[in-house]
């Protein structure tokens, strides 16, 4: 499979214009940790609200203190850290916040949350991978829980899901903007879209025709090619090394799912709202009964959609990372490397097929829904032909 040139040099010219202006707030080039300890060790401890944060006493809680940092977003990019020196090499995001004006400035200020960024006079914290305003002292008056009760600002950073799914999005429109050219010179795409065209003609054949019907399905063909590699392309991507785990976080989920709920709400149909709210063909009691739970369902449809997506690609991950944690959390470091290695790569084959099922899951769903919505329902007629074919037994 060979990659067209135009299309590489137009997806590197479009990375490489978008990928400057994620560095223009950085004003450390270095990204690591500052040499004065003392001073970092007691905003640390006030951020906490305790005494100074201490080092996981083991392997194993410093094990599941990555994995957990692995399935959140973050402001920056780490790529490995040195834990005989303290240095994290990646490169830091942009923060934007809405505080009494407008407030941009680099992840890196916060030096991993063991510093207070400094802005026009406010003082920010990042705690648990939230930023609060606070003051110099670092304090964040947390509750009897332990939860900070201090003004949080309006965040509109830019974190690496943010940058995932910019990226993502780029590239999509790249290969379809090619693979649209390309028809215009012959009946049969060229380069990549060799690739694209049966993935198209799958979703189409097998997902929108069948479940939306073949005289409405052209309508929805563009959010489903959409959203099915969309979530493809994102799932591929949390595989890497890059540490993005973008549908494993629960708030993307929910988007994708929110589109999908007013899609189909706003496409329904008289005969969809009918069912809902006076059920034909059943006594009008059960009508009250059933109108409640019709509606529910409604929204119950998409809540399947986000958890079934965000629940197998979290446990992806931790199953995998749990598995490569196995050769530094046992003791025989040579007989445990074999087996884990071994492991890991027969769920990483498997979380290959899972990220491809989980796209076609989605979309087959937001098909079948959005199919339920648009069909036309003949009651009336139905009944009648079923009683003409039964005779009736005296």
């Amino acid at each position: 499979m060979v990659l067209k040139r135009k299309i590489i040099k137009k997806t590197l010219t479009a990375f490489l214009a978008v990928f400057p202006s994620l560095f223009f707030a950085n004003q450390h080039t270095d990204y690591t940790d500052s040499t004065e300890t003392v001073t970092e060790s007691a905003v640390h401890a006030a951020i906490e609200g305790e005494a100074a944060t201490l080092e996981p006493e083991n392997k194993k809680e410093k094990v599941e203190a990555y994995i957990e940092h692995h399935l959140q977003d973050d402001y920056g990019f780490t790529f490995f850290s040195d834990e005989e020196t303290g240095e994290h090499y990646g490169f830091s995001l942009p923060v934007i916040l809405i505080d009494n004006g407008l407030k941009v400035f680099s992840s890196s200020e916060f030096h991993h949350g063991e510093k207070l960024a400094e802005v026009d006079g406010n003082y920010y914290a990042l705690h648990h991978g939230k930023i609060y305003k606070t003051d110099a002292s670092g304090d964040l008056k947390p509750d009897h829980h332990g939860h900070p009760t201090v003004e949080k600002p309006l965040d509109f950073s830019i974190t690496k899901n943010v940058v995932t799914m910019l990226f993502t999005s780029i590239l999509l429109l790249i290969l379809f903007t090619g693979l649209a050219k390309s028809y215009k010179k012959g009946p049969l795409p060229t380069g990549f879209g060799r690739v694209l065209e049966p993935l198209i003609i799958f979703i189409r054949d097998e997902v929108a025709v069948p479940n939306i019907g073949v005289n409405k399905y052209r309508k929805y063909m563009g959010f489903l090619l959409t959203v099915f590699f969309f979530i493809w392309i994102l799932n591929l991507l949390g595989m890497t090394p890059l540490g993005v785990n973008v549908t494993g976080n629960i708030s993307i989920t929910v988007c994708l799912a929110l589109f999908t709920y007013i899609i189909t709400q706003f496409s329904a149909n008289k005969d969809y709202w009918k069912h809902i709210f006076w059920m034909p063909d059943v006594p009008w009691p059960m009508k009250l009964i059933l109108m409640p739970i019709e509606l529910l369902g409604t929204l119950t449809k998409p809540f399947a959609l986000l958890i079934r997506l965000f629940a197998n690609i979290t446990a992806g991950h931790v199953v995998i990372m749990s598995l490569i944690a196995m050769m530094f959390v046992g003791k025989n470091l040579a007989a445990d490397m074999p087996i884990s290695l071994g492991l890991t790569l027969f769920i990483s084959v498997i979380e290959l097929l899972v990220a491809f099922l989980q796209a076609f899951i989605f979309t087959m769903l937001s098909a079948l829904f959005i199919g339920m919505a648009v069909q036309e329902h003949h009651h009336e007629e139905d009944h009648d032909a079923h009683t003409e074919e039964e005779p009736i037994i005296i």
